[in-house]
Order: C-alpha cells, then sequence, then structure tokens
C-alpha cells in the first residue's frame, strides 16, 4: 500500500535541531480507499528562537522597567536601534569633540534615560557600535529622545558635559521608514549643521516552518479481513529524553481502529540534519521497526519502509517585514453624523464643540489616527460622513467627503480631519440612518485595487465612529465577509451611552461572523469597543485596545496570500525540495 502523510515542525532553532531527535511512530487500520491515496494534514509549532545578544546590546527595560512602567502587554517584537551622527562641530580649533548618544523614552510627560552609548574619543562624524535593543508596539505612541553630548576625557558624566543637541521622534516614524535622518536642535529648538541617522531592524524570533511529506511502503498488516489503515505520530525528543507529541496525521504508524485500540506498527527516529539532504535531491527513508517484534522474532527485519518525499521550509513574515519592506498604511476615518448624536449646538450633543475639550468623536480619532499616521508617509487621510443631509440639495448621504471634495475626501494629517470635522458640522443637517456599508465598500473598492497589485504595498484601516447600533446589519455583514478576503482591516468605536450589545456580533472574538447567505469570514477583521470604557482612561489605553490584533491581521493576510515583503527574494520565502 501507498500513504502520503504530512505535517509542519518548526525550523526554529535549527542548529540545534539539527542534532534533536525525532521519533515518528506508525499504526493502522482497516482502510477503504484503494492504494496510493493521499492523506493530508497540516499544523503549525512556532517556537520562537531567541537570537545570541552581544554584549553591545542593551535591553532598554532591564535598566528603566521599573521607572516607565509602561506597557502591561507581550511586546509586539524587538528592535534594533544603530545610531550615527554627522557635522558636529568642533569644541575648538585645538580639539574635536568627544561624543556621546543618550535614549531617552516619554512617560506620563516625563523623559527618562534608559540607555547611552559609548564615548567615541575626538569624533566630528561617530557611528557608535552600541545597539539600543526597544520593545515594540504598534498599538502605541512610543516617544524617543536622542541626546547628543560632548564628554571631554577627563569626566564620563552628563552634568559637566556639553549639550550638542536633541531629536525627537517615536519608534513608529523610525520603523516606517527603517533609516529616520534629522538634524539636531540646540537650545531653543535652533537647527545647527549636526544631524543623527538612527537605523532600526527587528530582532525577530524564527516563525519559519517545515512542512514535511512522507510515503510508506509494505507496512504490516494488522487486519485479517483488510488492509491497515496507518497513521503518523511525529514527537520531539526533549532535552531531557521526554517525548513530546508534534503532530499526529489523519492515519499514523498505528493501525487506527474505531474503538480507539490502534495496534502499533513500528518507529523510526531522525533528526533535522537527517532529513535536510532531501534539499539536494536525495532519496531519505527509514525501516519502520517494532521494537517488540524485533525482539520476538528471529529473523525480523522491518515492518515496513516510510520514504520522506517532500521537504519544504516556508518562510513566515513579520509585521515589520511588511513596514520596513515598504508597506503603507492607508487610514481612513468615517463619522456618524445621524439626529441621534443630538444638536451639534447643544452643549449635551455627542457632536458639541467645547472650546477647550475635546467631544468623544475627537478623542477616538486623534488616539487612533496618532498612531496610524506614522506609517503613512504622506499624511494625507481621507474622511467621510455617514447619516445626514449634506448640501447643496440636502439629500442623505452615508458616504459623503467631509470636505466636500468628492474628487479629493483626504485631509492634510490628523489635525486636517478634525480642522474638516469641526467646518462640515454647521453645514450639515444631522439625520439617518446608520448605515455603515456603503463606507466599508467604499473602502473596500480601494483594497480590491491593491489586492491585484499582489504586493505588500497598502493595507487599508477604516475607523468607524458611531453612536448608536447601525441600521443595515445585513449589507455590512456580506461587506465585512467581502472586505475580509481585501488587505483591510475595520475598527469600530461606540461613541455615548447607546446599547451596544448588538454590535458585538460584527467582532468576530466570540465566534465567526456570517453574511446573511451563510458565507464565513475569510478572517476576523472587525474590533469594536465602546468609548464608554475608555472614558476614565488615556487616549492610549483606547489606541491600544483597538489596534493591538492590527499587526497579526496585516501579516495574517499577506501570508495567507503568500504575498512576501518587498526586497526579498523568493528564496528567502519559501524553499522546496522534493527528491
Amino acid at each position: 500500500m501507498f500513504c502520503v502523510v504530512s505535517g509542519l515542525l518548526t525550523a526554529a532553532e535549527r542548529e540545534r535541531e539539527g542534532e534533536r531527535e525525532m521519533r515518528i511512530q506508525l499504526s493502522g487500520t482497516s482502510i477503504t480507499q484503494p492504494d496510493g491515496e493521499a492523506l493530508q494534514s497540516r499544523t503549525y509549532d512556532r517556537s520562537k528562537m531567541k537570537r545570541r545578544q552581544g554584549d553591545t546590546m542593551s535591553n532598554i527595560y532591564e535598566s528603566a522597567a521599573t521607572t516607565l512602567g509602561l506597557f502591561n502587554s507581550p511586546c509586539l517584537t524587538k528592535v534594533e536601534l544603530r545610531v550615527a551622527c554627522k557635522g558636529i562641530s568642533d569644541r575648538d580649533a585645538l580639539s574635536k569633540p568627544d561624543p556621546c548618544v543618550v535614549l531617552k523614552m516619554q512617560s506620563h510627560g516625563q523623559w527618562f534615560e534608559v540607555d547611552r552609548t559609548e564615548i567615541i574619543r575626538s569624533s566630528i562624524g561617530p557611528v557608535f557600535s552600541k545597539i539600543f535593543l526597544v520593545d515594540y508596539y504598534f498599538e502605541e505612541v512610543q516617544r524617543l529622545r536622542f541626546e547628543l553630548h560632548d564628554i571631554s576625557s577627563s569626566h564620563n558624566g552628563l552634568k559637566e558635559a556639553d549639550f550638542l543637541g536633541a531629536m525627537e521622534c517615536t519608534l513608529g516614524q523610525i520603523v516606517s521608514q527603517r533609516k529616520l535622518s534629522k538634524a539636531l536642535l540646540k537650545q531653543g529648538n535652533t537647527a545647527g549643521k549636526s544631524s543623527i541617522t538612527v537605523t532600526a531592524e527587528e530582532l525577530s524570533g524564527n516563525d519559519d516552518y517545515v512542512e514535511l511529506a512522507f510515503s510508506a511502503r509494505k507496512l504490516d498488516d494488522k487486519d485479517f479481513f483488510s488492509k491497515s489503515d496507518p497513521f503518523l505520530e511525529i514527537f520531539r525528543v526533549n532535552d531531557d529524553g521526554t517525548a513530546s507529541l508534534v503532530h499526529r496525521t489523519e492515519c499514523i504508524v498505528w493501525d487506527w481502529d474505531s474503538n480507539g485500540k490502534h495496534d502499533f506498527i513500528g518507529e523510526f527516529q531522525t533528526t533535522f540534519k537527517e532529513m535536510k539532504p532531501v534539499m539536494d535531491g536525495k532519496l531519505i527513508q527509514w525501516e519502520c521497526i517494532n521494537p517488540k517484534y524485533q525482539v520476538k522474532k528471529k529473523n525480523y527485519r522491518n515492518s515496513g519502509m516510510v520514504i520522506l518525499t517532500l521537504f519544504k521550509i516556508i518562510k513566515m513574515h513579520s509585521f515589520l517585514d511588511y513596514i520596513m519592506g515598504g508597506c503603507q498604511i492607508q487610514f481612513t476615518v468615517a463619522i456618524d453624523f445621524t439626529a441621534s448624536n443630538g444638536d451639534p449646538r447643544n452643549s449635551c450633543s455627542l457632536h458639541y464643540i467645547h472650546p477647550y475639550q475635546p467631544n468623544e468623536y475627537l478623542k477616538a480619532l486623534v488616539a487612533v489616527g496618532e498612531i496610524c499616521q506614522d506609517y503613512d508617509s504622506d499624511k494625507m487621510f481621507p474622511a467621510f460622513g455617514f447619516g445626514a443631509q449634506i448640501p447643496p440639495d440636502f439629500k442623505v448621504s452615508h458616504d459623503f467627503a467631509v470636505n466636500f471634495d468628492e474628487d479629493n475626501p483626504e485631509c492634510a494629517g490628523i489635525q486636517g480631519v478634525i480642522e474638516a470635522y469641526q467646518n462640515c458640522l454647521p453645514r450639515i443637517q444631522l439625520y439617518g440612518p446608520t448605515n455603515i456599508a456603503p463606507i466599508i465598500q467604499k473602502v473596500a473598492n480601494s483594497a480590491s485595487e491593491e489586492m491585484h497589485t499582489k504586493e505588500a504595498m497598502e493595507y487599508f484601516i477604516l475607523l468607524i465612529l458611531t453612536d448608536g447600533v447601525i441600521t443595515d446589519m445585513a449589507d455590512t455583514r456580506e461587506a465585512i465577509v467581502h472586505a475580509s478576503h481585501l488587505p483591510m482591516s475595520v475598527i469600530i468605536v461606540g461613541i455615548g451611552s447607546a446599547d451596544f450589545s448588538d454590535m458585538q456580533m460584527l467582532d468576530g472574538d466570540d465566534g465567526i461572523l456570517r453574511s446573511p447567505k451563510g458565507e464565513p469570514v475569510l478572517r476576523d477583521i472587525v474590533q469594536f469597543v465602546p468609548f464608554r470604557n475608555f472614558k476614565h482612561a488615556s487616549p492610549a489605553a483606547l489606541a491600544k485596545s483597538v489596534l493591538a490584533e492590527v499587526p497579526n491581521q496585516v501579516v495574517d493576510y499577506y501570508n495567507g496570500k503568500g504575498i512576501k515583503p518587498k526586497g526579498l527574494s523568493d528564496f528567502e520565502s519559501s524553499r522546496a525540495f522534493s527528491p
């Protein structure tokens, strides 16, 4: 008989894995399919590979975690920051400066030193060997400050050092550009001739996985009246000698029985290193040995042969792989202008513009937009409204441009969106109903164009701010199911005190969202939160809640489509070998 079984093993720690044993057992039961029919299954084991950290690296949270107290959730990844400076002015005619860069991070409005480079003597263009290792969070604004100081050879402290300039930015700005160069500002924020360049590189674990396919021949029959129904179990042999089950196929080299009493056929052991020659086309096979038969039967040779027919290493790309490869986050905002918000001229209205206190719409917009803007190079954001009667004919629209320029609905930066929102309120009549399917479809049309490029260039995030339960639920479900096939995520923030319980069904965390026709979403792309849950929290808490899932949504889409980050060769993306 011939049976193909396949599974996935982690390629992490390959150097160790090359020597680590893998125990594979086979069993079987009666089969009804003809010989040669393939049985396949997959599983993922994403163990992380820890990269060695040199003496020059320093985790900033080892030196400042207690002081900062910034993050409670696990970081998305770690980023290495390398620093170089140019054009530093001489201290005087007789000597050159001894530069050192101090890295600070902002927490609760204050700057805290978290690490510093080495001092390079007599240099006006230092390239520092020190590497800052920073925890990266997509859903948070991480403000950094790089200060350049001239520390004389007589002392190493900062108190007596000369301040040469500073540069402030966010970590998001650095990783989105990969290399950020800016002028160093002196006291009074005046720019001199000196500049600083910060280069980012992701310090990632190894999420690659290995796909293996096996076939078997001449296996022992375990049933009197029919052939065995073999299945395969793959175990990882741990450092302490114990074995951990990694994968079980539909049939193992056990003989599967419906009563659960599977008949053991045999086993063999191998290593990652032993299987690698399949990459060069070499035939790799093992004798399937039943230890009991080996002891009892004098002429026992084996219980069949198992052949490795496929060995495929598949690269799993990370969120920062795509961002650093040039993928832009296209941020779009849609604002609810239905009558249930109340008259904007009334201080009780959710749209009331207070001279000193922003309303909930503005708070949510700024909290989320401030994160996303770092990943969009032109900082131009489309802004739409829905549920209002708009000039000149005052017909109800569910996808009008807030700046009233239908040909170019983009606003310059988040501040531009705020100004367009404030300027449009006196010109429209709040009405209804609350339909959001049209705006989802509008953004989906743009995302569809991106999908057809088959490149990781633009990923779309739609932020919908609404004060009530939507009235076109069926159309919205249909639109979301369609959008789940596109490079797109939808964030919905419920404004005000309405009952949003029906909105939870759009967020697939508690189950699979389906269209009215029963079609399930391909990916979970919707995140819904009521703003009132964060009314007494900082804006950062809201942004963290709604944006935390976006990196995985980006990765799931592009990896699912087999789209690799720009700049990576096909060899880096995937290697498949069969004998």
